[in-house]
């Protein structure tokens, strides 16, 4: 599931905010940086500024109102843009509107500096249809897709080109299909060749795909049915293959890519530094297996040239590349690339040839967390670890030959450390918090890691009633990382109902240093001064950097596992002398939705009382490039039993204590058959609970006048009136 918004460990108090962010950064996507590595350009007021990083003074209007202004129209709002390669043009998106997630159609507009022109491309499509489009390496065309179909266009004449005539909504050209966008954040689909005159593309077919119906009735008199292509494990994914469109001829060659198109999956292509090459990974459905291939252009023809095997399963790019699958890291003249792999039991970055042979560049009992840049003028990789507390984040650098990792975050600068480098090396854009600091950012030199600019950075000292950090250690033997935010003016003496919030499955963990944490947005008021005593713990297959064992050890044992080392934490929890362990809540949303419903029903005795919200109640529901994943293929009837086992649903009747389910009609993510699901069974052997239904509300269930307001009321009152506040 998409880790960036639902199912991800981040506090509820971030969900609106972290949408919208994210929103607009996949609009804007990541820095522009200029040539020589020091300026960079951002949007503000909309308008767009050249910035110097070694003079926080100096700013220079790249895009001004004026110029972004059609004539006899309005300026346009500009969401991201990019430069040609000589900075001669500008390519401007805006008018955006949303597919799925995110914004990511629209219009495209020109602004060509020596003309001083603007100009919308693709002015005869439909309007708000254009998605991704991409100058041409010399900046004299440009390429979208629009309705399923790819297109050229001519920057000086407006010649547009239609390169393919066969896209629908079943078939899919240069972009993909709502599993492949939600799990392996594919959204753009389409590549220019370096020499311009070609363009590489994935075209999936969900003509097999079966539609999950959701029923809309409230927007209209008559209720109408929303349908969503949506492959639930077990069944078939979409068939993908790559193909490469010459925009003179408009012919395309299709890449042979050995096996089943319908029993892999393609997440990655690129070019290769080469006009007659292409390089891509292939995964096998569960997702266990990697092959990467170089494919041949002019014939079509494939070759091997590395492979991988995991008992559990093998992550995406990515997973490490902050979301983005994007981009091929190639060295030594494309000889040679960057691959980021598990195999030795810790993730780690390896270089890897055409021919195939493999070094270790990173070293040690660690993992990289992310890749942040790959320096190869200066000689050096730089990457997020944390190798001594998996709740926190910072900047390390390793030689490209291998060898030890250089620390590069000061000492005094403990929390989650975020970095996006300029293409030089030699300047980085930081960013800082920690769970009582807010976030902060500067400029810094690297890599001496100087303050150029920006706030300096400063650790919130001042802070009140800080989030605590702790361990506990389970009778089964595993430690788990924590943290708890005790009630204001804490009395030892006393016992305090505790909430824990959960999440506890591979897409995301909820510890972590960094601000949020500790913070609850859906209670009205503040927790601590009304008497609770909120925390959380991270189980193992949550993807904290402590090797792949903890990681991996969640196959086929969502619901599980996971399950168990929460319960098995809390236990140990209520030892503590000021914990009552009669007012026991827990709660979460998604997937923490999921744990709680696992743990109120599996655990009765510990958990008094329950907020579930979007939860997959039974696991055979939900998409199967996830679930698939972590759970295996259920082609059998053995394989279906592990996701029985593992979902709530199989052990509702169980439930004692007090549960409030809540669940968007219109969730195309998490469907809302889960709650009917778990509400017929739940009636089936009496067991009294309450529910609010959000009618047509999606996942995140903040759209709708007072949504967002009215959740938050019915979750705090329920809190209290079920798991009272206050030390006894």
């Amino acid at each position: 599931m998409n880790i960036k918004l639902y199912r991800s460990g981040l506090m509820a108090l971030l969900i609106f905010l972290l949408f919208s962010f994210q929103a607009v950064k996949a609009q804007r996507g990541k820095t522009h940086w200029a040539a020589d590595g020091y300026q960079y350009y951002r949007i503000q007021g909309n308008q767009v500024l050249e910035l110097d990083t070694r003079d926080a003074d100096k700013k220079t209007v790249l895009l001004s109102k004026d110029m972004l202004t059609p004539v006899g129209q309005q300026p346009l709002t500009v969401a991201n843009f990019t430069l040609s390669g000589d900075g001669q043009k500008v390519l401007i998106f805006t008018n955006t509107k949303r597919v799925w997630r995110y914004n990511t159609r629209g219009d495209y507009w020109v602004y060509n500096f020596a003309a001083k022109t603007l100009k919308q491309i693709g002015k005869d499509r439909p309007a708000s249809s254009l998605m991704f489009a991409k100058l041409s390496p010399d900046g004299a065309k440009a390429a979208y897709v629009s309705e399923h179909n790819l297109f050229t266009e001519d920057l000086a004449t407006g010649t547009v080109k239609q390169l393919t005539f066969d896209g629908s909504k079943k078939l899919i050209n240069g972009t993909f299909d709502w599993a492949y966008e939600e799990e392996f954040d594919c959204r753009d689909g389409f590549r220019w060749s370096p020499d311009g005159r070609a363009v590489a593309y994935w075209q999936i077919d969900a003509g097999k795909i079966r539609n999950y119906f959701m029923l809309n009735t409230t927007d209209s008199i008559y209720p109408f049915v929303v349908p969503v292509e949506y492959p639930v494990a077990g069944e078939d994914p979409s068939s993908c293959k790559v193909g490469v469109v010459d925009i003179t001829t408009g012919k395309t060659n299709w890449i042979n890519v050995p096996g089943d198109a319908v029993q892999h999956y393609i997440p990655r292509m690129e070019w290769t530094t080469n006009s007659n090459e292409i390089i891509l990974e292939q995964l096998n459905r569960a997702q266990n297996e990697s092959r990467i291939f170089i494919g041949n252009v002019s014939n079509g023809t494939t070759r091997l040239i590395h492979e991988e095997h995991d008992n559990a399963w093998i992550d995406g790019k990515s997973r490490w590349n902050g979301g983005d699958p994007t981009g091929w890291e190639w060295i030594n003249n494309g000889k040679d690339f960057i691959w980021v792999s598990e195999k030795d039991g810790w993730r780690h970055i390896y270089r890897i040839s055409r021919e195939g042979k493999e070094t270790l560049i990173t070293k040690g009992d660690y993992d990289v967390i992310s890749l942040t840049l790959l320096d190869e003028a200066g000689g050096n990789i730089y990457f997020i670890a944390s190798p001594d507390n998996a709740t926190q984040k910072y900047l390390y650098r390793v030689k490209l030959s291998g060898g030890k990792a250089e620390r590069v975050t000061p000492a005094d600068e403990q929390g989650t450390n975020g970095y996006e480098i300029s293409p030089n090396g030699k300047i980085g854009l930081h960013n800082f918090s920690n769970i009582y600091t807010p976030y902060q950012s500067e400029v810094v030199s690297l890599p001496d890691h100087k303050h150029l600019s920006g706030t300096v950075i400063k650790l919130n000292q001042d802070a009140k009633n800080k989030p605590e950090f702790f361990k506990v250690k389970t009778v089964d033997g595993v430690e788990m990382d924590g943290w708890m935010v005790k009630p204001t003016n804490f009395d030892p003496k006393k016992k305090y109902p505790v909430v824990f919030y959960v999440y506890s499955e591979p897409a995301g963990a909820t510890v972590t240093d960094s601000y949020g944490s500790g913070r609850n947005g859906e209670y009205i008021g503040n927790m601590a001064d009304d008497g609770y005593i909120y925390m959380s713990l991270d189980n193992r297959g949550t993807p904290a950097p402590k090797g792949a064992a903890w990681r991996k050890s969640i196959y086929k044992n969502i619901g599980i596992i996971n399950i168990q080392d929460q319960a098995m934490g809390a236990k140990e929890i209520l030892k503590w002398p000021f914990i009552d362990s009669t007012r026991v809540a827990v709660w979460g949303w998604s997937g923490g939705g999921s744990c709680t419903l696992n743990l109120m029903f599996q655990h009765p005795e510990i958990y008094k009382t329950g907020i579930s919200v979007a939860a997959v109640g039974w696991e055979l529901t939900y998409d199967n490039i996830y679930q698939e994943r972590y759970m295996g293929v259920p082609t059998d009837e053995a394989g279906r039993e592990v996701f029985i086992k593992g979902s709530p649903i199989t052990y509702a009747k169980n439930l004692r204590g007090n549960l409030l389910y809540v669940h968007g009609t219109g969730d195309d993510n998490v469907h809302y058959k889960n709650a009917e699901m778990l509400i017929n069974e739940l009636v089936k052997y009496n067991r009294q609970f309450q529910l609010m239904s959000y009618p047509n509300r999606t996942h995140g269930i903040f759209k709708g006048s007072g949504t967002t307001k009215h959740l938050q009321t019915l979750y705090t009152q329920y809190l209290k009136d079920h798991c009272p506040p206050g030390g006894r």
